[in-house]
């Protein structure tokens, strides 16, 4: 059974295992199915997405899927086998996935495109508040890819984690700027767009 890949496509998640997917040289196909559709809840009763199915396997969340692409696919392993660069990698993963996140998508990049006044005007209650903390996030990324790559100098699943956010973020002005105003985070993204599995999986 081919894998399949179930989520609305420009979902930063979505993109992380389709990006984990290519570079572990895994067939996929992606099933366009938004939060909360009944395919969706029948896999994960909270109605999140990416969610996967291959061989009788059905499960949900992001890391959970892309550490299983990543111990049945032939490219090379995305987690390292030291455990101390292991350690590393997955330190980069949940701080990406939950404190960047909660930056970067849920307060500044869903309100740019969902929270709208009856005029459709953009409500920027909490993009101010993103912005206050762009700062540390932006200057802990910059610090962080200085090496090559968020966990060091090989691509990892954390660069997967943080590639769909950054790609996000920088189609509105102020994610644009604060990526251009950091160096090392400007030169990183500029060269990991050139990457196969950021150029397949490009929803935009």
């Amino acid at each position: 059974m081919v894998l399949e890949i179930i989520g609305f496509p420009r979902s930063n998640f979505v993109r992380t295992v389709r990006m984990v997917a290519v570079e572990k040289q895994i067939e996929y196909e992606l099933l366009p199915e938004a939060p909360h559709s009944e395919l969706v809840k029948s896999i994960n009763p909270f109605g999140l997405i990416p969610c996967l199915r291959h061989d009788g396997l059905e499960i949900a969340e992001s890391q959970a899927i892309a550490r299983y692409i990543d111990a049945i696919g032939d490219g090379p392993s995305l987690i390292p086998n030291d455990n101390v660069a292991a350690a590393r990698v997955n330190h980069w993963v949940s701080l990406i996935a939950t404190r960047i996140d909660t930056v970067l998508l849920r307060q500044y990049i869903v309100p740019y495109l969902f929270h709208k006044d009856e005029s459709g005007n953009t409500i920027r209650t909490e993009i101010d508040k993103a912005l206050k903390r762009f700062p540390r996030v932006f200057g802990t990324l910059d610090s962080a890819v200085a090496s090559g790559h968020v966990a060091g100098p090989a691509f990892s699943m954390a660069d997967c984690f943080l590639l769909p956010m950054l790609a996000g973020v920088q189609l509105f002005p102020e994610g644009k700027e604060a990526i251009a105003n950091h160096a090392a985070l400007a030169e990183y993204f500029e060269r990991q767009t050139r990457r196969e599995s950021f150029i397949a999986t490009n929803p935009y």
